[in-house]
């Protein structure tokens, strides 16, 4: 059964300037931050990409100190 109260929506509070303010800038804010973690992963997998191809490098162990005698 449709009543006044079923048919119509609820009056919608009205949004303050600061409530747009708000709103908008969260939107924002949260767009730059998709896009910033986008690059970064991006970025990431070229790097990994650039390490997959160069060679594996070795470092030679290092000779050993000579050892100073002490005189006395």
């Amino acid at each position: 059964m449709i009543t006044k109260d079923t048919l119509f929506a609820p009056p919608r509070k009205p949004q303050t300037k600061a409530d747009m303010t708000n709103t908008a800038a969260r939107a924002i804010i949260d767009s730059e931050s998709a896009l910033r973690v986008a690059k970064i992963e991006k970025l990431r997998q070229a790097r990994l990409e650039m390490e997959a191809q160069q060679p594996v490098v070795t470092k030679k162990p290092r000779a050993k100190a000579a050892t100073r005698q002490v005189r006395f």
